[in-house]
């Protein structure tokens, strides 16, 4: 739980500080002020545009590169993050028996309830914090790239495929694909896990609030969320491919009982 505040403090607190240090309808250029925007979102932009440039003005293009530059940049995060998931995963029925056993709510009972929970993490060598610092580092490099999409005015004078960037997609293809794509990611990375109804909500909540974000924002910014969504779905199977397999082998056994 302690975590959970933590993590969710440190968001909101991120949040916060982004929101007061630029303006997503202000054009972003050389000449922005700020260390967000001289150093998260003006680089970004710069990016994109380059790209841009070198494929012929191609801002869709350049914006699929830099969406799969910025995913394997933080790949070997992703990768930590995913390992010490999967380690707190293993050490969920001891966590159990321990809660069960100190289930009193005085203070001496819980006192030793967190004592041998933080021998149960040392005997293991697992951080419960570890899965939150690669969130919280990735979050301002993907704030800090939706900035980048929505600040540079170039990418709104172009259009990619069907739909003109700076526009809401006139099909709502791109929505329909990022919710779709979302609802796909989420539920491969919970292959493996404890259901709960907490996440069994996150798994439609999630994918239906990217729907209509999606819908509202220009079609640059959908396309950058299937890209992302897309990566993130090989990067899952790749990594929990064991576990995913496991999980349907599981399920396909439970089926034929």
């Amino acid at each position: 739980m302690k975590r959970r505040i933590l993590l969710l403090s440190a968001l909101i607190g991120l949040i916060l500080l982004l929101s007061g240090c630029a303006q997503v309808n202000d054009p972003i250029t050389a000449e922005s002020t700020g260390v967000w925007n001289k150093y998260f979102v003006y680089p970004l932009s710069w990016l994109i545009t380059y790209f841009a440039e070198l494929f012929s003005n191609n801002y869709g293009l350049a914006i699929i590169i830099v969406t799969l530059l910025i995913r394997f940049a933080l790949l070997p995060l992703m990768i930590k993050q995913t390992r010490s998931s999967k380690a707190m995963q293993a050490i969920q029925p001891e966590l159990k028996s321990l809660r069960e056993k100190y289930s009193s709510k005085d203070q001496a009972t819980q006192q030793k309830l967190q004592q041998e929970t933080m021998q149960l993490f040392q005997k293991h060598g697992v951080n419960p914090l570890a899965g939150c610092f690669p969130l919280l580092i990735q979050m301002p490099i993907l704030i800090g790239f939706y900035h980048a999409i929505m600040r540079t005015s170039e990418i709104a004078n172009h259009n990619f495929l069907w739909f003109d960037l700076g526009e809401k997609d006139p099909y709502y293809i791109l929505p329909l694909v990022a919710g779709v794509t979302t609802f796909i990611q989420q539920k491969i990375t919970m292959m493996g896990m404890d259901n709960n109804p907490q996440m069994a909500m996150m798994l439609w909540l999630m994918p239906i609030m990217i729907v209509v974000f999606a819908i509202s924002f220009p079609a640059a910014l959908s396309l950058y969320w299937v890209v992302g969504n897309i990566f993130m779905i090989v990067q899952t199977y790749l990594i929990k491919g064991p576990d995913i397999r496991a999980a349907k082998s599981g399920d396909a056994g439970g089926a034929k009982k």
